[in-house]
């Protein structure tokens, strides 16, 4: 079967009202989604907490549930061993080519989650590194790189330095890093994309930044919100960690992943003796969850098929990578600015978005605040006309973010690129008659 190309689809990289997906295409994505516009739970709805977790694809439930039904292990003469270490190694090999990147230059493990990965490597970092100096982190990091930087400074006896975030960009930049970095920071720790601001940052310039002034710096990034809506290219970040959960990158709930430099894979971590330097796994590997990372990755080689001619899964990614971004950038535009008869979010005198209206740095996350009502009162109307979205609240995972901003709370839509523009338009009809 032919694959239509869409060749003449992309945006400029500066642009912020992006390209809508071709309706015949977008249609064909949807269909390879689990509970695209059905909960089974509450019914029909439409899905804009994509932030919290993406729909997931059929391709990864169905495989990852045969293969998970096997019993047998990895490092066994018989033919399911054999297939098992084949699954992973594909696994494997799909994950350096989502990462952008090869074994030539670092190692990939797996963790319980996203957020473990990060604390083991900030541990690690925090042990192994030269005695003295100070760590960086930003305000606008989530916990997972925010506290334990935090906590691995106190318990090394080490100045932890918060970076603040620009509170009307709602991002932080490299210049934002330069001011704080010392001579003597070990290690730095950068958001890629915030799920609360929606915004993303610089990675590359930061930590350029960041090695002018302290040049064998660690560079840990967390790069699970950035994920699922573009193209990851770690060997031109300068960092030596890079890490995602997959669960919100179409995959199961079942692990996180980090891409860790070879620099950083051969300091001191937790690891079987007998194993080689660079070993960072503990245990077996879950190889229904690898078998999806590969169901993922081919799933997106599908769609950056009908925008390159290109035969490489590396390309057919990056193709991937454009297009959702495109098309992200397209909806957003319309839940911010309206379309034909529906006022849009900045249209409201009432309502303080998180980030400017019109930025390039957007990722499918639109936050707002509305003086005259709580944010958990507009989640719930929106949820009452079927409009699934959060709020994101002054606690463990959002304080240190929302205090700078002087909110308590905010309503969070995030999209994702199978969302619809006719979604967008229920959105906003459904918050006029909420705001009117």
């Amino acid at each position: 079967m032919s694959t239509t190309t869409f060749l003449n689809t992309a945006a400029p990289a500066h642009s912020t009202q992006g390209v809508l997906l071709p309706n015949e295409l977008l249609a064909q994505v949807r269909e390879r989604f689990l509970h695209v516009d059905t909960c089974p739970y509450s019914g029909k709805r439409t899905y804009f907490e994509n932030a919290g977790g993406s729909l997931t694809l059929k391709s990864v439930v169905t495989q990852g549930a045969d293969i998970a039904a096997i019993p047998d292990n990895e490092h066994r003469d018989n033919p399911a061993s054999h297939a098992i270490s084949a699954i992973v190694a594909a696994g494997r090999n799909d994950l350096m080519t989502f990462f952008g990147t090869s074994p030539d230059n670092g190692v990939i493990f797996g963790g319980e989650t996203g957020t473990e990965c990060l604390f083991r490597l900030i541990r690690a970092a925090a042990l192994s590194a030269e005695a003295g100096g100070n760590f960086v982190t930003c305000t606008i990091e989530h916990p997972a790189t925010y506290d334990a930087t935090r906590q691995w400074a106190q318990r090394t006896n080490r100045d932890c330095i918060e970076v603040p975030f620009d509170i009307d960009a709602g991002r932080v930049t490299a210049a934002h890093y330069a001011k704080y970095v010392r001579a003597d920071t070990r290690i730095a720790t950068i958001l890629h994309t915030s799920p609360v601001t929606g915004m993303s940052m610089d990675i590359a310039e930061i930590a350029q930044s960041i090695r002018q002034i302290a040049p064998e710096c660690i560079i840990i990034v967390d790069g699970i919100q950035h994920a699922p809506h573009g193209l990851l290219n770690v060997e031109t970040y300068g960092v030596d960690a890079y890490v995602i959960s997959p669960y919100k990158a179409f995959c199961r709930f079942n692990n996180g992943y980090a891409w860790v430099s070879k620099r950083l894979s051969l300091t001191e971590h937790d690891k079987l003796i007998g194993k080689p330097a660079d070993a960072w796994e503990l245990g077996s590997r879950d190889p229904s969850a690898l078998i999806g990372i590969s169901a993922m990755v081919d799933y997106l080689v599908w769609l950056g098929g009908h925008f390159t001619d290109a035969a490489s899964r590396r390309a057919g990614l990056i193709a991937a990578g454009n297009a959702i971004r495109n098309h992200e950038r397209a909806l957003v535009d319309r839940l911010i600015n309206g379309s034909t008869g529906l006022a849009g979010l900045s249209s409201y005198p009432g309502v303080k978005l998180i980030g400017p209206a019109d930025t390039p740095h957007r990722e499918g996350v639109v936050s707002f605040a509305i003086a005259e009502y709580e944010a958990k009162y507009i989640v719930a109307e929106l949820g009452r006309r079927g409009i699934r979205v959060h709020a994101r609240s002054d606690d463990v995972f959002s304080g240190n973010i929302l205090r700078p901003l002087g909110l308590k709370a905010v309503t969070r839509i995030s999209l994702a690129h199978y969302n619809s523009a006719e979604e967008i338009d229920a959105c906003l009809a459904a918050l006029e008659e909420i705001l009117s």
